[in-house]
């Protein structure tokens, strides 16, 4: 495992460069949310290439491809023609003239960093030799069938909302946002806490809880939640949304 976690690290840090370089390119660092997906389907196209093959193996490649392929073709289609993502926009505003190391080490290093904690149980499963799909292996992929749906369907329901004229300026408000203030969050972290099950009875499987622990800490935690809801702290409709919806579990009081 550890020879696949520095084969890893290293493709990582190969492509997370060129994204920068992209971004620098294109001048928007938001393409860092694009190459997020990505990076996890290039990791599981490499260990199918270079890692004997297994069942568990093929399932958990299976749907971290489908999920990454879906979240940065919709990243890439929500962000076509527009100006780059206000939090980016922000940064590039206030680093000065550190803004392309600052880019780099914190955008896009950083980005990789969590890539590789994330996609532990890729490495696990690239391990792998056992064929057996057991109980909690089931109960794994039907978890992630319950968080992919929610965030897909969260994702479309804004998209729809969003596109429609009349709804400028409101706060989205029915479909699943009626009952969490972030579907599609919610529905990520559970597909991942699904893929850890997958992984669970494989040698090593235990270390996969990194993988869901960390995704959970940064979207409730760092950069999910707590920064977009900033941007609503002196909206007067979205604070009545807030006292009635939970912010991540679904739930409406």
């Amino acid at each position: 495992m550890i020879h696949n976690a520095a084969n890893a690290a290293l493709l990582i840090l190969g492509y997370v460069t060129v994204w920068f370089m992209i971004g620098m390119f294109r001048k928007r660092n938001d393409m860092a949310d694009i190459a997020w997906g990505l990076g996890f389907v290039l990791l599981c196209v490499f260990f199918f290439f270079t890692r004997p093959f297994s069942t568990i193996a093929a399932i958990v490649y299976v749907l971290i491809v489908l999920w990454g392929l879906r979240l940065s073709l919709h990243i890439a289609w929500r962000s076509s023609g527009k100006p780059e993502d206000f939090r980016y926009r922000q940064w590039r505003d206030t680093w000065g003239k550190w803004f392309v190391l600052r880019s780099y080490l914190q955008v896009y290093v950083l980005q990789g960093c969590f890539m590789l904690l994330i996609a532990a149980p890729v490495l696990i499963a690239a391990e792998a030799a056992s064929n057996r799909v057991h109980a909690v292996t089931i109960a794994g992929i039907v978890l992630w069938l319950i968080g992919f749906v929610f965030e897909a369907a969260g994702d479309y329901q804004l998209s729809v909302f969003v596109k429609n004229k009349r709804n400028k300026g409101d706060i989205m408000q029915t479909g699943l946002w009626r009952y969490t203030r972030h579907p599609n969050y919610f529905g990520e972290v559970l597909l991942w806490w699904g893929i850890f099950l997958i992984v669970l009875p494989l040698e090593h499987g235990l270390w996969g809880i990194i993988s869901p622990l960390t995704i959970t800490f940064l979207l409730l935690k760092v950069s999910g939640i707590p920064m977009l809801e900033a941007k609503y702290v002196d909206n007067p409709q979205f604070q009545d949304y807030k006292k009635k919806t939970s912010a991540f579990f679904p739930w409406r009081i």
